[in-house]
């Protein structure tokens, strides 16, 4: 005959209670090696993200500058000493007056460097998905030479960004560039690429499509391979031309694989600063800047404006905390999980 002990019940309270271990030391008793494991990603982003993150939200509600950063200011006297007396405009807390100063147009061409950013994105992005989409469709196809194509269509990615946009920006050249060599040889005058905003930034789009082109053909030609191949046969069957099979089978089975890559690309042009600034270099007079290349010449251009620079950060990262809401939205009304 068995016999069966009871488990002792837990400490009571002093009101009358059992005192249970909270959710979090329970999770840590039972799974304590994960927590260990964990804690060192934790650490590293909370030093090299959450740290600069917090600290530039924070800079963006001061008057922060080359200037007026340091506490004191020490000057030699005659004997060689240093005398230091505290510096009268020492930065302060200003609240919102970055915010004002920048969406008013005070300081900085935060609008229109919002337009030419938007432009930027949506036209790259879609380039990046229509080119991407079409390559992976022809890849995706038996072919001869094809892992020789992915190979060298792949090549672009694989180059340095600052590599392939020095290698564009001779290209545009005004006098020595291939662009206009070619336009020479059927007789078009030659086009002072960087001297027009439109121009310019037509020379940006081109290089970041070369660069990104790569990165959505890869994604979406995975995708391609994971739709069963029963569909289309049985589609075939009945009779499908390749244009219904292409808009009824390929293109629902890649929808998931599509809403990432759009929101990644859109992401990373936005943020593009690679381009911009060794491309066009903001010309003519800045026409050309996007938000971030304009962020860097506030924080390290002239008199660095640590604040003014801090400022657009946050401006930046709300408008993409807004895009993702809102397409994260879009996403869950069509039935995708995200």
């Amino acid at each position: 005959m068995t016999t069966v002990t009871a488990e002792p019940a837990p400490p009571s309270t002093p009101s009358g209670r059992s005192a249970r271990p909270s959710r979090l030391r329970r999770s840590w008793d039972k799974h304590w090696y994960a927590w260990a494991m964990v804690l060192p990603v934790v650490i590293v982003l909370a030093v090299l993200i959450f740290y600069p993150l917090f600290r530039g939200i924070w800079l963006s509600f001061t008057n922060l500058n080359e200037a007026n950063q340091v506490a004191e200011i020490c000057t030699k006297s005659i004997t060689g000493s240093e005398v230091c007396a505290e510096n009268p405009n020492r930065w302060e807390f200003v609240g919102l007056d970055n915010y004002v100063r920048v969406l008013t147009g005070e300081v900085g061409e935060f609008w229109q460097w919002t337009g030419t950013t938007l432009i930027w994105t949506f036209v790259c992005v879609a380039f990046h998905f229509g080119l991407g989409l079409g390559l992976a469709t022809m890849l995706n196809r038996p072919m001869r030479f094809r892992s020789l194509y992915r190979v060298l269509l792949v090549l672009p990615w694989a180059v340095p960004a600052f590599v392939s946009a020095f290698a564009w920006k001779f290209i545009f050249n005004e006098r020595f560039g291939l662009a206009n060599a070619l336009l020479s040889a059927v007789g078009i005058d030659p086009v002072s690429w960087f001297a027009d905003r439109w121009t310019a930034l037509l020379t940006a789009i081109v290089t970041n499509i070369w660069l990104g082109v790569p990165f959505m053909m890869v994604a979406l030609l995975g995708g391609m391979q994971t739709i069963p191949s029963e569909l289309y046969e049985a589609a075939e069957i009945d009779g499908a031309s390749a244009w219904q099979r292409f808009k009824n089978i390929t293109l629902p089975g890649l929808r998931p694989v599509s809403m990432t890559v759009i929101l990644l690309g859109t992401i990373w042009t936005f943020n593009m600063f690679p381009i911009i600034f060794l491309v066009t270099e903001g010309q003519p007079a800045g026409q050309s800047e996007i938000l971030v290349t304009g962020a860097y010449r506030a924080a390290f251009e002239g008199i660095r404006n640590y604040s003014l620079a801090s400022t657009y950060g946050v401006l930046i990262l709300s408008i993409l905390l807004v895009f993702s809401v809102f397409y994260r939205r879009a996403l869950r009304k069509q039935g995708e999980v995200w």
